[in-house]
């Protein structure tokens, strides 16, 4: 029983890891075809601000909403400054985030050192036969479900996402029907932004408050984005429910290097198998019946 339950827990820990970290580069990549390589810096700017929120004596909700509030008005300014005359040119793209990183944890290293006080995990622990739990990282499973739901419902129900998804798939049509299609493109972007921010605020409590923050969880969140494929909603989550599962296994099992060079070689093997991610071959499925149908 206490195998069992360690293995849910572990893969909780991992799933919740690789959505959260994720799934703000996920719908930066996948709305707008952007890849933000500073991402990482962007968690980063998010556990800065929770934490000095929070050692303020700001409640930690509040300091990790405060996180994410920020970096989504840095965002939202980064997307007018320099990644709107960029679209269509992804190299281009890759450099110019790549730039405004090491702008970030350089200037942060300068403004505040090499290190900044945590902020304590609430919430304590429990244990489960010999072995003992945190709360605290059960709540961020929670937390990761929560913002699924959530941002599910703000694409499919709200005339923002409707707006968005009609900028994503034809910006030339939704423009002509009357969509502002910038300012579509500066939320989106700001938002993405927004979730990274929380992303690091939420993993603040469980981690050393360093400049270079970020570099713990990129590779994470990119491999996870590249498994789940252009639809954030559908793919990431999958992605991160898989690769979650593959890291735990091995990780309980041969530990912490074992169960990332897993991860590491089953993002190749599917990468391999299907180029277009986890969401590509949803795509497929859902087209075949109408295929079939046409006559095709």
């Amino acid at each position: 029983m206490d195998g069992v339950f360690n293995a849910l827990y572990q893969f909780q820990v991992s799933f919740s890891l690789l959505l959260l970290s994720a799934i703000g580069l996920a719908v930066i990549f996948g709305m707008m075809g952007v890849i933000n390589l500073a991402h990482g810096e962007f968690m980063m700017l998010g556990a800065y601000i929770t934490t000095i929120a929070g050692t303020n004596g700001a409640p930690l909700a509040l300091a990790m909403l405060l996180g994410a509030l920020g970096v989504g008005l840095f965002g939202a300014v980064m997307e007018i400054v320099v990644v709107r005359r960029l679209y269509g040119r992804l190299l281009d793209t890759v450099a110019a985030t790549w730039a405004v990183g090491l702008i970030l944890s350089q200037g942060t290293l300068i403004l505040t050192g090499p290190s900044m006080q945590g902020i304590s995990s609430p919430f304590g622990s429990f244990s489960v036969g010999a072995t003992s739990y945190s709360w605290y990282r059960v709540a961020l499973g929670l937390v990761s479900v929560a913002l699924l739901i959530g941002l599910y419902l703000l694409f499919m129900k709200t005339k923002y996402g409707l707006r968005a998804r009609a900028t994503i798939q034809n910006p030339s049509i939704a423009r002509a029907l009357g969509v502002d299609t910038p300012r579509m493109y500066t939320i989106t972007f700001a938002l993405g932004s927004a979730l990274a921010g929380l992303a690091g605020g939420l993993f603040a409590p469980t981690a050393t408050i360093v400049p270079f923050f970020g570099v713990n969880y990129i590779v994470e969140a990119f491999v996870t984005v590249i498994v789940g494929g252009a639809n954030a909603l559908v793919g990431t989550p999958i992605a991160a429910a898989l690769l979650g599962a593959v890291n735990a296994a091995l990780g309980t099992e041969f530990g912490l290097y074992i169960g990332r060079v897993g991860l590491l070689l089953t993002t190749i093997v599917i990468i391999r198998v299907l180029p277009d991610g986890i969401s590509g071959l949803i795509d497929r499925w859902r087209m075949r019946p109408t295929d079939s149908r046409s006559g095709r």
